[in-house]
């Protein structure tokens, strides 16, 4: 099978009746389930019945202004706001108005030490831990989860860019596991509760929800305390800048701000790059044809010496892999909006409280934008074929004032791993394939997936 001819796994679409039924039932929580055909065509319409209007927007124009929000009346959900504040508090990944205005300029200093010229060598050093581990593997023949190897895989290169330091194995399988509880079971994808509940009821989070919050804060915590008195004065890294940062007041985050600050850098520097890894090596192994071109390109351009940064913007194939992985997986599948006051959008009024959904998995797939959307195509992004793809269609990264400020890192990271890795391995799945996609704080495989992998020989 050729790679223009292979459709990925996505759930299929059903009416909106009979894709409420499947979520209900199914009890996983999984919000892509709950998309029924019809949202894949629209412009813009509202999502079933609920006790809040939900709209979903899907017409780039209106994608752009609610997202760059000139109005000041579509700040991030109640529902987002309410899940993640026991992870990150109100930090900047979920803070409004002023308070997002605050933390932006001190954070911003910090984050121009993220350009990845910097970050580089530090990506090198996370990649040639991963081979010394998948070689491991592959020695012994065993199977693995690559959710969880690419999960530590960069949660260490975050935490050598972020905190100079690297995050120890059993730390980063505790992180994992703990995360992976957090997207199951949170609160915000109780569909019973997006349903019946009015806008901004306060849920209330299970205690196990909890203490995972408080796990993953510990090692941010114990990250954290290198950095703050005398003996943070050793570090020049994005972890002691966030702490030495100060307001127009000379006032500095306290303790637990600088956690829930360095929490969003870590979880969103991490987490997302994971689920997109995650995605591109299942793709890779499934399509043997894309590996065998990815690996002539690397060959060309690198032969058997290093990749280095020069090379990264010449890996135009392995670059447009990644771009097609998160077009078909988007990272984050929702960017949920609330409405503050009673607004008209693309003709449709919505009350105060609505809740409109952005949604790049819609956008990314959407049949009015894409030709053939559900197929997996690298070479759709090709420069000759530039005019084939509706401008404003493609928000990976999000778009406006909340932009992903690490999004040129993320590439140039999962240009390097892909390249990397997959001319040094071959990949397999382990057992039957019935990887299937969800939809909860990031776009995640419903099980892991075990590949197992070998030495390439030649």
């Amino acid at each position: 099978m050729s790679a223009l001819a292979y459709h990925p796994p996505r759930p299929a679409p059903l009416s909106p009746l009979a894709s409420l039924l499947r979520v209900a039932l199914s009890g996983d929580g999984n919000l892509l389930g709950l998309m029924p055909a019809s949202a894949y065509h629209i412009e813009i319409g509202q999502l079933g019945w609920s006790r809040r209007k939900t709209v979903v927007v899907n017409r780039p124009d209106l994608v752009r202004h609610v997202l760059t929000d000139p109005d000041g009346v579509f700040p991030k959900s109640d529902l987002m706001v309410n899940a993640l504040e026991p992870l990150i508090g109100n930090s900047i990944f979920v803070s409004s108005g002023q308070q997002w205005r605050r933390q932006r300029e001190m954070i911003d200093p910090a984050l121009s030490m993220m350009r990845v010229t910097r970050a580089f060598p530090s990506i090198v050093q996370g990649v040639a831990s991963c081979t010394d581990d998948l070689e491991a593997h592959a020695q012994a023949g065993r199977a693995f989860s690559l959710d969880q190897a690419m999960s530590h895989l960069t949660a260490d290169i975050i935490c050598r860019t972020v905190f100079s330091t690297t995050l120890e194995q059993k730390a980063s399988h505790e992180v994992f596991d703990a995360f992976t509880h957090f997207e199951r079971s949170v609160a915000q994808v109780e569909i019973r509760r997006l349903i019946l509940d009015k806008a901004w009821t306060k849920i209330p989070q299970k205690q196990d929800v909890l203490e995972a919050c408080q796990l993953i804060r510990g090692h941010l915590a114990d990250l954290l305390a290198t950095h703050l008195g005398p003996d943070g004065e050793r570090f020049d890294d994005i972890a002691r800048q966030v702490a030495l940062a100060r307001d127009l007041d000379g006032e500095g985050f306290t303790q637990e701000e600088l956690i829930d600050q360095l929490g969003v850098l870590f979880l969103a520097g991490h987490e997302t790059s994971a689920s997109a890894l995650t995605w591109a090596f299942y793709l890779l192994a499934k399509q043997p044809s894309a590996v065998a071109r990815l690996r002539r390109e690397v060959a060309e351009i690198c032969g058997d010496g290093p990749i280095e940064f020069d090379h990264i913007k010449r890996l135009s194939f392995v670059r447009n892999i990644f771009r097609e992985t998160i077009r078909l997986y988007p990272p984050i599948t929702f960017l949920p909006r609330v409405a503050l006051a009673p607004v008209t959008l693309g003709g449709m009024k919505l009350p105060r409280g609505a809740l409109v959904m952005v949604s790049p998995w819609l956008l990314h797939r959407h049949h009015l934008y894409w030709k053939e959307p559900d197929r997996f195509d690298p070479d759709r992004f090709l420069p000759e074929r530039e005019s084939e793809i509706t401008s404003g269609a493609y928000i990976p990264f999000g778009l406006g004032p909340r932009v992903c400020a690490g999004a040129a890192f993320a590439t140039v990271e999962a240009v390097l791993i892909i390249a990397e890795l997959a001319r040094r391995f071959d990949f397999e799945l382990d057992g039957e394939d019935i990887v299937q996609p969800a939809a909860r704080l990031t776009t995640r495989p419903v099980e892991q997936i075990m590949l197992k992998a070998r030495r390439r020989m030649s």
